[in-house]
Parts: structure tokens; sequence; C-alpha cells
């Protein structure tokens, strides 16, 4: 049973793009090289977190990691189209989420009965992607609802805060981010549910830009989310927001600095 999910084409799922068109080997040609981002800018971001890892949470460079392995999960999901690779690319995500609301979920939003401990509610966590994980691989379409969950509330609470920051680098860069959210959630309903449209003028190929937008947008939340974190549990470490490699330019790759190092603070996950 495992290898008959092994095989190409296991997957009740199939997009828009048409299978093997360009490649003999590769299912979704455009699909899965447009996932090149997840792969080439958490390396530079680690680069760039290597201060704020240091002083404020080590966790952050496992986020950068997972973005790593949802890329290569989508790539192999998307060139074999088999049931695994669909599950190791829903799962990757749904690690990715649990981790991020893990570090950085501002401590109001926790349940009563965590009582601000993001200790107890790092745990709450785990045990909720163990569940999601377990169900999911019982019944796959489990993580289809889990991951369309938990994206509103992240953006819900991303509104929250915006409302409420004094910094307009960082406001300007969350509404940038949500403005990625919305291009990248129109490009996956379109490829999905007007595939017919989009293959009658030869362009089916929204998926792949998908894959562009959403890592953008999930890149930069993380770093809003990252800023807000310090604000709120460590505001003596002063949270900086730049931009890399131009601090003028804001279209450049966004990364915190932190202006008060003090003595060096590890929060792991």
């Amino acid at each position: 049973m495992a290898w008959e999910h092994l095989r190409p084409g296991s997957s009740p799922v199939d997009w828009c793009e048409g299978n093997y068109l360009i490649s003999a080997n590769i299912a979704e040609f455009v699909n899965t090289i447009s996932n090149f981002l997840f792969l080439l800018l958490p390396p530079v971001l680690m680069y760039l977190f290597k201060e704020y890892g240091r002083f404020v949470t080590q966790g952050i460079h496992v986020l950068w990691a997972l973005l790593i392995i949802v890329g290569l999960s989508s790539m192999y999901f998307h060139a074999t189209l088999s049931l695994i690779g669909q599950l190791l690319d829903e799962l990757a995500i749904l690690w990715v989420f649990m981790a991020a609301y893990s570090l950085f979920c501002p401590k109001k939003y926790f349940p009563r009965f965590c009582k601000s401990n993001r200790r107890l509610f790092s745990v709450l966590m785990f045990v909720f992607a163990l569940t999601a994980t377990g169900l999911s691989i019982w019944k796959p379409i489990v993580n289809a609802f889990v991951l369309m969950g938990m994206g509103v509330p992240t953006m819900v609470m991303l509104y929250k805060e915006l409302r409420r920051v004094q910094d307009q680098r960082v406001y300007r860069l969350g509404l940038r981010s949500t403005a990625v959210w919305l291009i990248a959630v129109i490009c996956w309903i379109n490829d999905r549910m007007f595939c017919d449209v989009w293959s009658s003028i030869s362009f089916p190929y929204l998926h792949g830009f998908w894959h562009v937008f959403i890592f953008i947008a999930a890149y930069t939340v993380l770093v809003v989310y990252a800023y807000f974190y310090v604000e709120n549990e460590l505001p003596q470490r002063r949270p900086l927001l730049k931009y890399w490699p131009v601090n003028d330019f804001e279209l450049g790759i966004p990364f915190i600095s932190i202006r008060n190092p003090g003595k060096e603070f590890t929060n792991n996950i």
C-alpha cells in the first residue's frame, strides 16, 4: 500500500498545468521550478538574522529551515503528483505554521489556560501539529481544512497588531505582506477553479505564481511577527526593521536588527 502512494499520479490533486508537457520526467514543470525562492532566500535570511538568533531566539533559524523543507516537498509533489508528495508538501506547511505560532504568537491571543506561558503554548502547538499530522495521514483531506483555518487567524492578528505599531516601516511592510498574500490566494483560486479559462488563453501557470507570491508573503509576515515579538516581550532589545542590500530601499530583503543586544538570550522551541 505504501508503494502505491509513492506512485507518480497517485495524488487525487492535479493542478491546471498540463502534465509531462515540458519534461518527460517532471509532471508539472513550471509548478516544480517555481519553488526556487524557497531554496534561495532562506540561507540569506539565516545570515541576516544571525544577530536576532544570538540575542533573541535561535528558533528563527528553524523557521527558515522549515521553509526550505516546504520548497523541497512542493518540488517533489509537483514533479511526481504522488500522494506521498502531497502529504509531505501539506505537512511541511503545517509545521511552519505551528513553529511560527509557538515562537511569535502574541501572548494576548493565547488560550486562557496557558496563562501567558509561551512554553506551555508551544507544547500545545506541538501536540496539535502531531494530531493534525496523524489525522492527515489517515484522511489526507483533513490537511486542506487545517491549513485554510490557520491562515485566517494569522492575518487577523497581523491586522490587529499593525493598528497599534508605531514604526511606519513595519506598518508598510505589513501592508505589503497582506497585499502579496491576497494576490497569492487569488492565483491559487483561479488556478483551481477557473482552469478552463486560463487554459483557453494558454496560461495554465497561476499555481506557479502562487508559489512565488506565497513565499514572499510568508517570509515577510514572519519578519513582521519577529519584530512584534521583540517589541512586546523584549523591548529593551530595541528592534529595528532594516533592508538588505540597501536599507533605504524598502523593496529589498527585510530583516530585524537589534540595537541593544545586551546579554545573549535563547528561547528555543
